[in-house]
């Protein structure tokens, strides 16, 4: 059992595990300490100070989320001299901040500006004891856009990259005032080894890195009568976007999402699991075929095992750090490569409609979908497969822009050309989705059977848990398949490109 350390908080006395911090032992009291360097997911950096507490008996303020607790500990969370010490840090840091909210695409979403609020600040207190600095803003990347004029200098986003993803193209350059966050050698974003992944975007706690918006590109489109713009979405988003325009997590809002987007003005409405069906066999063909070769053909130069092509962040990542790997890749475009092919070719010829005179738009919960549409391999057609990508959250602006009161809109079912899909597809949206949706295809298709897993969930490679193993053993196929009789099919999960990377080096080196 785990030694207890007891001591007070703003005289409420608590025991808490031994290594645990004043922050953490405060969030058992449910008192909330503010902080904007810290995050549950990264590791303790103490660099903002927000989180000063008094310790009673001691000379200076501590951070409460890098001071381990002590035996007998007297903490004070809201004395006056932390009250003021608070005020005063969050003032330096509005200083030196562009504080131009109203246009700061965080505007009512930004843990300063909430601070800011709670602590009635000015915005620039100490103007004159800040020096003038030429501050740059980076869109170059077609996924994000790096504004070091809101930047505080928490690190998390360096810590995410390197932690979390494993990619380390954000770093700390330079020392005291002039420290500031760079890419390597201080390169434009698109220059460097940054996957596009955005999940810096998502733990900046000011607007310093935001997601590249195309939304006034998209209303473009629509109001232009000579366009015929066309909308695709993700599996993820039916569930994503109810969180941010009112319901509870995790709700799911697919009837309201499509009446939405026909009230925003695009032409059809589509469904993105209708090509994910189609990766889920061509990827499941694919590797039945490359079992061929090596099984039957003993063809040494085919490459397994063979991973998926779906993500492009993924993709971009193995580009970087494992270019002797990518003959391993699926061949296979993403669905929503797959959907942009399809739109400017299929559904053009079946509409009548000439390719140029289409606008491809899809919906995704991932801002690598960005840069993935922009890569010049996704043009075949003569024309870019998907001419613009809004996150979830673009579209969630688009909605309120539009005055649609969501909440109360009627449900309503995609348009059915190209609309229709199986189950298999909407799982994409969770970890290991795609491998499990392509396993039990490749299944059926050599055992003529479903896969013998209750509710068709191979449940050993689906979840959060970082990397993940499962084994298939496949018997009693169909003669044209007799060479998998007995075989063992072994498949692998990983969750973040820090769990792939590892993944990645152990199948390296064998």
């Amino acid at each position: 059992m785990a030694n207890m350390i007891n001591l007070t908080i703003n005289n409420i006395p608590v025991s808490v595990e031994e290594g645990s911090t004043i922050l953490e032992a405060a969030r058992k009291l449910s008192i909330r300490i503010p902080t904007l360097c810290n995050h549950d997911d990264l590791c303790v950096a103490g660099n903002c100070r927000v989180c000063v507490v008094e310790q009673i008996g001691n000379r200076t303020l501590q951070a409460a989320c890098a001071t381990p607790v002590r035996e007998n500990m007297q903490i004070l969370t809201n004395s006056m001299m932390v009250m003021q010490a608070r005020k005063t840090i969050i003032e330096l840091l509005l200083s030196e901040h562009n504080a131009d909210c109203t246009k700061c695409y965080k505007n009512g979403n930004c843990e300063l500006q909430d601070l800011s609020n709670e602590y009635r600040t000015g915005n620039q207190i100490y103007i004159d004891l800040v020096p003038l600095k030429h501050y740059t803003i980076d869109q170059s990347s077609p996924s994000l856009i790096k504004d070091d004029s809101k930047c505080i200098r928490c690190q998390r986003c360096v810590r995410t990259c390197s932690e979390l993803q494993a990619v380390s193209a954000l770093s700390a350059a330079y020392k005291g005032a002039e420290m500031k966050i760079s890419s390597f050698y201080d390169r434009p974003m698109h220059e460097v080894v940054c996957t596009n992944c955005g999940q810096c975007i998502n733990r900046c706690p000011t607007g310093a890195l935001t997601e590249r918006n195309y939304i006034d590109e998209v209303w473009n489109a629509i109001y232009d009568p000579t366009k015929h713009v066309v909308v695709q979405t993700a599996p993820a988003v039916r569930v994503a976007l109810g969180e941010e325009l009112g319901y509870d997590p995790g709700a799911r809002v697919t009837g309201k999402l499509v009446t939405a987007l026909r009230r925003l003005g695009f032409d059809s409405v589509l469904d993105t699991d209708f090509t994910a069906d189609l990766t889920i066999m061509e990827e499941g063909t694919e590797l039945l075929t490359r079992l061929k070769k090596v099984l039957v053909d003993k063809d040494t130069s085919t490459a397994l095992p063979m991973f998926t092509s779906c993500s492009p962040g993924w993709i971009k990542f193995i580009e970087h750090t494992f270019p002797e790997l990518l003959p391993h890749l699926s061949t296979c475009k993403s669905p929503q490569q797959m959907f942009g092919a399809l739109t400017k070719t299929y559904y053009a010829q079946k509409k009548g409609i000439n390719s140029k005179d289409i606008v491809s738009v899809s919906i995704m919960p991932c801002t690598a979908k960005k840069f993935e549409a922009t890569r010049p391999e996704m043009r075949d057609s003569g024309f870019q497969d998907v001419d613009y990508v809004l996150t979830t959250r673009e579209l969630a602006i688009m909605i309120k822009q539009a005055g649609i009161e969501f909440m109360k809109l009627d449900d309503e079912d995609y348009d059915r050309f190209m609309g229709e899909s199986s189950g298999a597809g909407v799982i994409f949206g969770a970890t290991g989705g795609v491998m499990e949706a392509a396993l039990r295809t490749a299944y059926e298709i050599v055992t003529g059977r479903e896969v013998p897993f209750s509710n068709l969930n191979i449940t050993p490679v689906r979840g959060m848990e970082g990397i993940k193993e499962a084994e298939v053993k496949i018997e009693n196929v169909k003669p044209e398949w007799s060479f998998l009789e007995g075989v063992t099919l072994k498949v692998a999960i990983a969750h973040g490109l820090a769990n792939a990377k590892r993944l990645m080096t152990a199948i390296r080196d064998g």
